[in-house]
């Protein structure tokens, strides 16, 4: 079997137990770690697999032994991020209507079995689609599957077949109350078997960030935003509102972190005159450094969940400019951690970006604030706990359905 780490795949005894059941699936009584595999496309870097990383890494061992498969997983940059704590499968599936995925289903159902696994969590469409029913029929007491988004990009099809393959997901796990709305509504699903639990973030990356200060001695003044070039993330709404800042202030740099479409952005940088002031980075590794050199943060998104981004900015403690969208209302209170503005609005975002710019002290009062909350409500210590307590629950807890949701603090 083909593994993504020379870890050998741990196989234990079948496990024992009680003689009571709950909802018809017996409770797991041995003293052995809750064994959890996570299915998810391939690893890049973006917000879904740093968190499901993150997660692998942090999860107490004594309580939760990760595997992790990967339903394609072939690429180089993929296998670059496998992690060396956790053993991989890679099942090199491209499309789920070719004749040959039947074969690696069965390869997964296998691995399934040998590795003892309680709960299959799915991340993204395909992995859910391919996972959820050979999990069921390999016999796996648990599959969790997760919704990250507000669902902006699902067609009536998409619906259709996220409400069929319910049936045998047990719990879904939301990353706001914005999304756990969204899954309740589109999908039909049962609100108690839908939880939150918000992301979390490696706070000790951002430690060493000084408190923000606006540049000074003529130096550039560098607003930025942490986002792939793609539609939904709304670059060309940056762009214009960049290009109405750059009106009043002559020595305003425009940087925007992320790879994607980076051509059309270029051109419709041409056509507002401002080619020569922003700047695409592409993708970068170094986030707290990128942040650490803005003095403004912006993100313009059309659609989001509990943004990645959002919680790096004001980790980073800098002033930030969001949208009010989705979960960006549950991390931003409008005037206290932030500045929110409406989709679309590029002349809205500008606004805001030059009053920041004209007002440093209300730039450093919302900076400060936002760095607080991130650090009250948002660690990763948080995210790691919480995912152990769901499976720890679902697996051998004495209640089910779920009752209960995490809701965002504060």
């Amino acid at each position: 079997m083909d593994f993504g780490t020379s870890l050998p795949v741990i196989v234990a005894p079948a496990p024992s137990f009680q003689s009571g059941r709950t909802s018809g699936v017996p409770i797991l009584t041995m003293p052995r770690p809750i064994r959890v595999c996570f299915l998810i496309d391939n690893l890049e870097v973006a917000g879904t697999e740093s968190q499901l990383l993150a997660l692998i890494h942090g999860l107490d061992r004594t309580k939760v032994q990760p595997f992790l498969c990967l339903l394609d997983g072939r690429s180089d940059l993929s296998r670059s991020l496998e992690p060396a704590n956790c053993p991989v499968l890679r099942l090199g599936v491209r499309s789920l209507c070719r004749p040959s995925t039947l074969a690696k289903a069965w390869r997964f159902a296998r691995f399934l079995r040998r590795n003892k696994i309680d709960v299959v969590h799915c991340f993204f469409p395909d992995s859910t689609r391919f996972a959820v029913p050979v999990a069921r029929l390999a016999g796996v007491r648990r599959i969790v599957a997760s919704r990250r988004n507000l669902g902006h990009w699902m067609t009536p099809w998409d619906r259709r077949l996220a409400r069929f393959y319910r049936r045998w997901i047990d719990v879904t796990v939301a990353n706001c109350e914005a999304c756990r709305r969204a899954v309740i509504e589109q999908e039909g699903v049962a609100p108690e078997s839908v939880v939150v639990i918000r992301n979390g973030i490696d706070l000790d990356r951002f430690a060493r960030i000084p408190a923000y200060t606006p540049s000074v001695n003529g130096r550039p003044r560098r607003v930025g935003m942490v986002a792939n070039l793609r539609p939904v993330k709304a670059p060309d709404v940056f762009v214009r509102a960049a290009a109405i800042v750059s009106q009043s202030h002559s020595n305003v740099v425009f940087q925007i972190a992320g790879s994607g479409d980076t051509e059309s952005v270029r051109r419709l940088a041409r056509e507002c005159g401002i080619e020569n002031r922003l700047e695409l980075l592409g993708q970068v590794q170094d986030i707290p450094s990128f942040l650490a050199g803005l003095e403004i943060a912006v993100l313009t998104s059309h659609s989001e969940g509990l943004s990645n981004s959002l919680l790096e900015y004001m980790a980073a403690g800098r002033p930030i400019v969001a949208t009010a969208v989705g979960g960006n209302m549950e991390l931003i209170e409008h005037g206290i951690h932030g500045l929110l503005v409406p989709p679309g609005d590029s002349e809205a975002v500008a606004s805001v970006v030059n009053c920041l710019l004209t007002e440093p002290v209300l730039g450093g009062m919302l900076g400060a604030a936002a760095r607080c909350r991130v650090a009250e409500h948002f660690g990763k210590e948080m995210l790691f706990s919480s995912y152990e307590g769901l499976y720890l629950d679902i697996v051998r807890g004495d209640t089910w359905p779920i009752s209960r949701t995490t809701r965002p603090a504060g």
